[in-house]
């Protein structure tokens, strides 16, 4: 998580974000989120609020976004609850950025199967375009951070940027993507090598017309089972 250890609570980020509020748009996510909870039980609705909080503060900064002590206990009040509450929910999901981040936050995996699969690699691309473990580069362009599984591991190694996951990469592969977002452009997600999201590099092996349409098998599976019944008679 980019800066649990350092929850910033300052005279100048009050100043900035004492004021906090959502914007037409947010306000009414809100009450849509809000009202998907039993009465009572509106608290329950921390998760996407934060996100959505998270996701305004970005905006506003043209940064991923983060959560601010102001804005977490804006949205604390949002909910009639505590903000130790929200604070505690702030802190463990990993989703959620506690100081400010780059436009970009790079999120490397580097739990086991990446690791094992050159995950050393993809932070070589990234040594060499500036970025450093647990900080933000000096133009805001980028913050990098090293997590653990973020769940692709049959496409590893892998990052997820932002909203977006890039897999089956290569220190070239990761380089162009870095080079790409500082320049302005948006490089596809996905895998990187010839693949249909997990599927085996090619294509996938079995059940193919699945991978075209929404291919019902069912007579066949029926009539192969008919088949095997009449040679057990």
């Amino acid at each position: 998580m980019a800066g649990q250890a350092g929850i910033l609570d300052s005279p100048e980020q009050r100043a900035r974000w004492e004021g906090f509020q959502w914007t037409d748009a947010h306000a009414k996510r809100a009450r849509e989120i809000i009202a998907q909870y039993p009465e009572g039980r509106q608290v329950s609705a921390v998760i996407p609020l934060l996100d959505l909080a998270q996701r305004q503060v970005g905006a506003e900064t043209n940064t991923q976004g983060w959560l601010p002590i102001p804005v977490m206990e804006f949205v604390a009040k949002e909910l009639d609850t505590s903000y130790i509450r929200v604070l505690e929910v702030a802190t463990f999901y990993t989703m959620f950025n506690l100081e400010p981040v780059g436009r970009f936050h790079v999120q490397v995996c580097g739990t086991t199967p990446c690791m094992l699969r050159g995950s050393d690699d993809v932070f070589t691309a990234c040594s060499k375009r500036g970025l450093k473990k647990g900080k933000t580069t000096d133009d805001g362009l980028f913050t990098l951070t090293e997590v653990e599984c973020l769940g692709a591991c049959a496409n590893a190694p892998m990052v997820q940027i932002n909203d977006d996951n890039y897999e089956d990469l290569t220190e070239e592969s990761m380089g162009k993507i870095l080079d790409a977002l500082a320049a302005g452009q948006t490089p596809k997600p996905g895998p990187r090598v010839d693949r249909q999201t997990s599927c085996p590099e090619g294509g996938p092996t079995t059940l193919k017309k699945m991978a075209e349409r929404n291919y019902d098998y069912r007579p066949q599976w029926t009539a192969t089972a008919g088949l095997v019944g009449e040679g057990a008679q």
